[in-house]
């Protein structure tokens, strides 16, 4: 089975050209009242609320809609969001990436790993405050298996963005973007969450990212890799990673870019700065590529690891994860690394004898690529 062909295949927002500076550009909509929504517990969609009560499966909740204040957000984001220039040995490109911590001396920004992968064997990277000031960047560490790195400047007391928390977003909830798109630094662009836990993988043969990914419509073009998706109030939800591409390669934004969760990045960035290095959690199976059924089959449990010792057999097709249908592979792993090691999920599978049935499974922990 060609699992590339079951879910969106996209590119990673990266392009060769210059850091532009310039101002940023928004559009500001009129006020309205916030709307009363129901929203469904699992699958996370809004439904209207006409009484404002909601059943038991639905939580109310009121979202702003329409009257997201791009112009306040913008004003108060912008400062944190910086663009990323890299020179290498094998090319060069632009990127954007978002200040994530600053202390008095130095200040952590994360971006995308494919943003700055090609001057981790020798190059510079040079980043460009807000205030158009620049400074060089050193590689703290970085996650090819997340598309995740993190990056240093010798130089502190800068505004760090305010990390919200992307397990509360709602399909339908306004975000916005920001960014370099094409170089050209400080663009903002608005949109709506148009899904959520989209499987989406990215990068080179052997360099994948899987991506648990959120879904905008909001503008992302190639060179928005690394920057921060915001909610309502400002708050980092996502960072930018990737964009749907249509066949015969064109590049532009569609409506349809992917975003990293930020409560799954926030993991993986916080072992970095700590330690260099980041985990990833490990099912410890090896999934048979060539299954054409639904559902993602497994061909070997490996003794001793998470799927063993929850007594997974090998031959059985996992087709579900803590509640969310599996498909096939693709979706299976972007499920698992939604989670973070040492975290018990439920799998429930088709065992090879016939039959269903779910296991608890402590999952493992690997350093990740």
């Amino acid at each position: 089975m060609n699992s590339v062909s079951t879910f969106t295949k996209v590119m990673a927002g990266f392009v060769m050209g210059a850091v532009i500076a310039g101002g940023v550009a928004v559009a500001v909509t009129p006020d309205t009242p916030p709307t009363k929504v129901c929203v469904d517990n699992r699958t996370k969609q809004i439904f209207a609320s006409t009484d404002g009560s909601c059943v038991k499966t639905r939580t109310l909740m009121e979202i702003v809609g329409s009257s997201l204040d791009v112009e306040t957000i913008a004003s108060a984001v912008s400062p944190s969001v910086v663009s990323i220039a890299v020179n290498s040995f094998g090319g060069g490109g632009t990127g954007s990436g978002v200040i994530y911590r600053s202390t008095g001396s130095n200040s952590f920004i994360i971006t995308n790993n494919h943003v700055i992968s090609s001057a981790s064997q020798g190059g510079t990277i040079r980043v460009e405050l807000n205030n158009g000031d620049f400074e060089t960047a050193q590689i703290v560490g970085r996650d090819v298996a997340y598309d995740i790195a993190v990056l240093r400047i010798n130089r502190g007391n800068l505004k760090a963005i305010k990390v919200g928390n992307s397990n509360r977003l709602v399909i339908g909830e306004p975000v916005v973007a920001f960014g370099s798109p094409l170089g050209l630094s400080g663009t903002v662009t608005s949109g709506i969450v148009s899904a959520l836990n989209r499987p989406v993988t990215a990068g080179s043969t052997g360099a994948e990212s899987y991506i648990d990914a959120i879904q905008t419509d909001a503008a992302i073009n190639p060179g928005n890799s690394g920057g921060p998706l915001v909610d309502a109030t400002g708050a980092l939800v996502g960072i930018n990673s990737a964009i749907a591409t249509l066949n015969g390669g064109a590049t532009g934004s569609i409506g349809l870019g992917f975003s990293i969760p930020i409560n799954q990045a926030k993991r993986v960035v916080d072992e970095i700065i700590e330690t260099g290095k980041s985990s990833r959690p490990f099912l410890g199976v090896n999934f048979d590529p060539s299954f054409t059924g639904i559902g993602a089959r497994i061909l070997r449990v490996v003794e001793g690891e998470a799927a063993a010792k929850a007594g997974i057999p090998n031959g059985a097709v996992i087709r579900d994860i803590e509640g969310r249908k599996i498909n096939d592979l693709i979706t299976a792993i972007v499920r698992v690394r939604a989670y973070a090691p040492g975290e018990t999920v439920k799998i429930t599978v088709d065992l090879p004898g016939g039959g269903q049935r779910t296991f608890n499974v402590v999952l493992g922990k690997a350093d990740s690529i």
